[in-house]
């Protein structure tokens, strides 16, 4: 069954659109005939978990939407509403209720997978997931989930934005989300976003209160990387340095207007991380520029592998040759000298955004640092 789920989710990503004309959707449905197709895939998710420290609520609960992407019982939801609970409850279409098994979740996606039994005859309605890739402001949009417990419900709005990335994640570790007006509210997390084809084209994830029909969904084309990952491993295995900083790039250099060499600059490094064990320093003199802070004085990796990392584009294509076991070279800038050090490089453990405690941030537009810097996490 797992090995079904992987060659499914494997077979959508691989007959998606290459070209941008190609994936734009053909058809245009009526609403009606969307919601009967997609709907009797769409489930209302509730969970339990319980805090043994506190003796007065102990028990919080939490409530989701999901949709069924493959007929033998495996649901797409927000890892938010299902990671780290203690009870997993899948209401169908139908109004059955069973209990659900987390297979596995990536709170820094935001993305879960939970099995449910087949059913006692045939198999579940399954949803088709779609491409993402070539998505257009503009084009029309379907929201199906529960909000605020009320089963099977459908908006409808546009693509409002393409390029809407987490605040408070790492820049390295971010990815862009869809914003949609179409109405999204409490429950509706882990519910499918559906074009005019209906096909899953994303999945809600999150909205901003204070702000009217701003809503976001994780793109298809995520979920389809993140899913075989989850069903095989549970998780998303990430390689670990431990060190989390930002590029000296020419902004940083023409706001401080100080002699710093090109590469990595390590404000932070990480407890017990084989930064640590390799004895890298972080910054320790506290700046503040235009409300944001930064921590300077620490080591400036200047190159990896032998590769410089002086842009964005060479830190991403050194730091993608990391591989959990095996080990990399860094060339450190210290205090007006140069030397190396060889690091282990282990599986990343759960990251404070792990926290089962904690639901989905509202996305906004990529939040940088002063003079448009971003931070990484490597």
């Amino acid at each position: 069954m797992m090995t079904h789920a992987i060659i499914l989710v494997a077979a959508i990503a691989a007959g998606a659109p290459t070209s941008r004309a190609a994936a734009i959707p053909p058809c245009a449905l009526p609403a009606t005939e969307i919601y009967q197709r997609v709907s009797p895939a769409v489930v209302s998710i509730s969970a339990m978990s319980v805090n043994p420290f506190d003796r007065n609520d102990r028990i919080a609960r939490f409530a989701g939407s999901g949709v069924i992407i493959d007929a033998a019982g495996l649901i797409l939801t927000n890892s938010h509403v299902v990671f780290g609970r203690h009870a997993i409850t899948v209401t169908l279409d139908d109004g059955n209720s069973v209990p659900g098994r987390l297979v596995g979740a990536d709170p820094v996606f935001d993305l879960a997978v939970v099995r449910i039994p087949p059913p006692r005859e045939g198999v579940h309605p399954a949803a088709k997931l779609g491409s993402s890739e070539a998505l257009q402001v503009g084009q029309q949009v379907f929201a199906i989930g529960n909000p605020l417990g009320l089963a099977q419900t459908m908006t409808r709005g546009i693509i409002s934005a393409i390029n809407r990335l987490m605040p408070s994640v790492p820049y390295s570790l971010i990815e862009p989300l869809i914003q949609t007006d179409a109405a999204i509210n409490p429950g509706n997390s882990g519910g499918p976003l559906v074009n005019e084809c209906g096909e899953v084209i994303g999945i809600t994830t999150a909205r901003l209160p204070a702000a009217q029909n701003i809503g976001f969904a994780v793109p298809a084309a995520l979920a389809i990387d993140v899913v075989p990952k989850l069903v095989r491993d549970g998780r998303v295995i990430r390689p670990w340095l431990g060190v989390q900083g930002l590029l000296v790039e020419p902004a940083l250099k023409d706001l401080f207007r100080v002699p710093l060499v090109d590469g990595f600059l390590i404000e932070m490094v990480e407890p017990g991380s084989p930064a640590q064990i390799a004895t890298l320093r972080g910054g320790h003199l506290e700046i503040m520029v235009a409300g944001r802070e930064l921590l300077l004085g620490g080591d400036i990796i200047t190159a990896i592998d032998g590769a410089p990392v002086r842009a964005p584009e060479e830190l991403a294509k050194a730091l993608a040759g990391m591989k959990v076991g095996g080990k990399i070279r860094l060339e450190i800038f210290r205090e007006g000298n140069t030397f190396e050090v060889t690091c282990d490089v282990p599986e990343r453990p759960p990251l404070p955004t792990d926290d089962p405690s904690l639901s989905a941030l509202a996305p906004v537009e990529k939040r940088a640092d002063a003079g448009g810097l971003a931070r990484m996490v490597i």
